[in-house]
């Protein structure tokens, strides 16, 4: 802001009875505005006193204003005007003027009275002078102070420097309020503007978006609701629990099978294989022959999603058979699950029994063909060590009838032991033939005797010796039969070792089979339910309204992120 402009009074010379007059009643004439603008103190701080004395002159000189005759002459005192040089126009020249603070202001007036945007001070002494227009001029400075007897028209703003006093408001007229508009209320305008539209846009995008939740998220809800509520038909499931078992080994097995054989995990490539079974098309088939699986789930009283069409082919009715039959393995329990659903409680119950019982035929028949193989290899090789040993048997028994002796060797000891007898008592015959011939008159008669018992023994030592050479010499001879039986016997006692071994490992074998039979323990017998399973309402609603909102939510991301990309 300017400072207000402070009155000074000047000296009035007049012709005639005006000069006559004394100084003390003498008027004094308003100062003008290009005075009073000419007048004003160069520097920008004033005191309050010298603002008050500037008010009271004013006053005084508004109240004594006079016309003056035509005749007078007013003389005016104008300050000498300064050499001007050459405007410049650049920013940097401008600052090193060394321009005041009010200067300063008085261009930036300037410039807002010829409508130029300037953008400091000195921006505006700029753009004033390449224009051609010096803000500094006294008749540029002039236009910017109001006159005070200029009249001012009602309403308007009264000018800078005057008396501002309260004005009466007139009766008969009605006072409207301004259509124009401060800045700062058309700022605040425009932004309150801006407001409403970001309000109207986002409730417009609000509306939108639940108009899209309601169809793409919350109809599907509800009808997946109602369907479960209203339509769906109640399942009754029945549930049962069993256990495949190995049979108890009596005997301690050695390495990785003896570790495991007290544990679930010796079992559960069977168990694994039963649940296989259970959930495979072939036990659909065999429960359908036997109890009628496609002929309950037919039925016109079923809800047409979970109801089969009259004569389904095997696989729609596997497929609604897998969605009703389930089957779980616990590999930390070794226990085998089974649920079972129908549309009747008793036909659950009946269906998870004859379920239980394929099972348990098909675990007796996991290691029967393993068992038959084994203790049919350990037979044929039973078979085999009986008939060499038949074979050696009656190969010995065929030479011992072939030499009429049991034991040849027996035979030949008991020649031998004859001959050393016999001669032996030959020795004795010689010796008590020799005492009788040493008699002069020996008894002729006894030596005769003794003679005769001498030439007996000789030939019975011979036919003992003739029967020794006849057993040791030749293929037939009895040294040889012994040889052979001795071979037989060395076979026959082969032949028995490898028939006991043979039976032993049969009855191994055997045990072993045995110990490798598996049967089925059923834990939880499957009773008939009293109330639905199936299906669980709340639980499927709130999954069904999860699902969609996942559609929606991976839709929306989708399309935001093709939008981003085609647009950039």
């Amino acid at each position: 802001m300017t400072t207000k402009p402070k009155a000074k009074k000047f000296r009035v010379r007049r012709s005639g009875g005006a000069a006559a007059q004394p100084a003390a009643a003498r008027p004094v004439p308003p100062p003008s505005a290009a005075d009073a603008s000419l007048a004003a103190p160069t520097t920008e701080t004033a005191t309050a006193a010298e603002k008050a004395d500037t008010v009271g002159t004013v006053s005084e000189a508004a109240g004594n204003r006079r016309t003056p005759p035509a005749n007078e002459a007013i003389s005016i005192k104008e300050p000498p005007k300064s050499k001007t040089s050459k405007l410049s126009t650049d920013l940097d020249e401008i600052r090193k003027e060394g321009l005041t603070g009010r200067q300063l202001r008085l261009a930036r007036r300037v410039a807002q009275k010829h409508n130029l945007a300037a953008t400091s001070d000195f921006d505006a002494v700029r753009q004033l002078r390449r224009k051609g227009i010096d803000p500094f001029q006294r008749a540029n400075m002039l236009e910017l102070v109001v006159q005070p007897n200029t009249a001012q028209p009602e309403g308007a703003p009264p000018a800078p420097g005057g008396v501002q006093l309260p004005q009466t408001v007139p009766v008969d007229k009605v006072s409207l309020p301004s259509t124009e508009l401060s800045p700062t209320e058309r700022r605040n305008r425009e932004i309150r503007e801006i407001q409403r539209d970001i309000a109207r846009r986002r409730r417009r995008k609000l509306v939108l978006l639940a108009a899209r939740l309601a169809f793409f998220v919350m109809m599907p809800t509800t009808l997946a609701g109602y369907y479960f509520y209203a339509v769906a038909t109640p399942m009754y499931a029945a549930k049962s629990e069993f256990l495949v078992l190995k049979a108890d080994s009596s005997g301690g097995g050695g390495g990785l099978g003896g570790l495991l054989s007290g544990t679930q995990f010796a079992t559960s490539q069977d168990s694994i294989a039963v649940q296989s079974y259970l959930q495979s098309k072939e036990a659909m088939l065999r429960l359908d022959q036997e109890i009628g699986f496609k002929s309950h789930f037919t039925q016109e009283w079923i809800d047409p999603i979970q109801r089969l069409n009259e004569n389904p082919t095997n696989e729609e009715a596997y497929k609604t058979y897998s969605r009703n039959v389930k089957i779980g393995y616990d590999p930390t329990e070794g226990v085998v699950r089974m649920e079972v659903s129908a549309a009747d409680p008793e036909v659950s119950a009946q269906f998870s029994r004859r379920l239980i019982s394929y099972a348990q035929e098909k675990v007796n028949h996991l290691s029967e063909q393993k068992r038959d193989d084994q203790v049919g290899d350990a037979e044929i090789a039973l078979e085999m060590a009986e008939g060499k040993r038949r074979s050696a048997q009656e190969k010995l028994v065929e030479l011992q009838q072939r030499g009429t002796v049991l034991d040849p060797e027996g035979v030949i000891l008991s020649l031998r032991s004859q001959i050393s007898t016999f001669e032996i008592q030959r020795q004795e015959k010689e010796l008590e033939l020799a005492a009788l011939q040493d008699n002069t008159r020996p008894n002729q008669a006894k030596v005769d005797g003794a003679k005769a018992d001498i030439a007996r023994l000789n030939s019975l030592i011979q036919r003992l010796n003739d029967r020794m050479v006849d057993a040791s010499a030749g293929e037939n001879s009895l040294a040889s039969l012994t040889v052979q039986i001795q071979m037989a016997q060395a076979d026959l006692a082969t032949r028995d070792l490898m028939l006991q071994s043979a039976l032993q490992q049969v009855e191994q074998t055997r045990m072993e089979a045995n110990r490798q039979v598996r049967y089925l323990t059923t834990a939880v017998e499957p009773v008939p339910s009293q109330e639905a399973t199936y299906p669980r309402r709340f639980e499927n609603t709130i999954l069904a309204f999860l699902i969609f909102s996942g559609i929606y939510l991976m839709c929306s991301l989708t399309a935001s992120i093709l939008r981003e990309q085609v647009s950039s």
